[in-house]
């Protein structure tokens, strides 16, 4: 619908509508804005509006809002129009939590009885995060920091897993939470994976179970943070994280003392 009067004023760049989706290429400008301060959370605005601004017709636009909507960055108002929302620290926590479930027994099972080649496949990975770190290239580090994780899930043999975990970066992308801010730098990302890799290289599942704990925990909890913050909200983030993240417990191989 036209915007009206109780719409708020915006200003995008039209869209260049070539490579990736219209629909990508809408969340993506809608996380550009909110996070410029182009849009602002509570707001009305409408698909018109960002229809016209960005030069596309308005069904990538109702697309992109409906993935936007099921990410939780968006709420509709029926015949109204939309408006932005900021995700929760729970939220966050609470995606972190359901990865620890699944991450940590797929790395341990990785490490332990993973495919050959597995490792080097892990640090040709690591490599290619290191020249996108050099280059400054955060799109393609944060591209081969999920393949990175992806492949210890495909190493698992655990099909659903995998496909819960994609779909739960793909909510944290849409929702444009990164920690790549003076949080934390994209080369202390990478180091983080480091020991993850050189566990499930070795074949030291134990090791790979605390490297990937503690990589997405200070991730969680960073991302929790940045969300409390930017919604000036006085959460007790640790105190969140301890009510909400059950870690499971994954049992070490017991080895047994030969007799005599």
């Amino acid at each position: 619908m036209p915007p009206t009067r109780e719409h708020a004023e915006l200003k995008l760049q039209p869209l260049p509508q070539a490579g990736r989706s219209l629909a990508e290429q809408v969340i993506s400008e809608v996380r550009r804005a909110v996070h410029s301060g182009a849009m602002v959370p509570g707001r009305l605005y409408s698909v018109y509006q960002i229809a016209e601004q960005l030069n596309v017709s308005r069904s990538p636009v109702r697309e992109a809002m409906l993935r936007l909507v099921e990410a939780g960055l968006v709420q509709v108002e029926r015949n109204r129009g939309f408006r932005v929302v900021l995700p929760h620290p729970r939220e966050i926590v609470e995606i972190f939590g359901v990865r620890l479930a699944l991450e940590l027994p797929a790395v341990r099972r990785a490490a332990g009885a993973g495919p050959a080649g597995l490792g080097a496949a892990l640090r040709e990975t690591m490599e290619r995060m290191a020249a996108a770190v050099a280059a400054g290239d955060e799109e393609l580090f944060f591209h081969l920091d999920q393949a990175l994780h992806d492949r210890v899930l495909v190493a698992a043999g655990n099909g659903r897993a995998r496909a819960i975990v994609g779909g739960l970066r793909d909510t944290m992308r849409i929702l444009g939470s990164s920690t790549d801010d003076a949080s934390r730098t994209l080369r202390q990302v990478h180091e983080e994976h480091e020991p993850i890799v050189a566990a499930v290289a070795a074949g030291d599942a134990g090791g790979a179970v605390r490297a990937m704990r503690a990589h997405l925990t200070n991730t969680g909890l960073i991302l929790a943070a940045q969300a409390a913050r930017a919604q000036g909200e006085p959460v007790d983030v640790a105190a969140l994280w301890a009510a909400v993240v059950e870690e499971p417990v994954v049992e070490e191989p017991v080895v047994e003392e030969p007799a005599g």
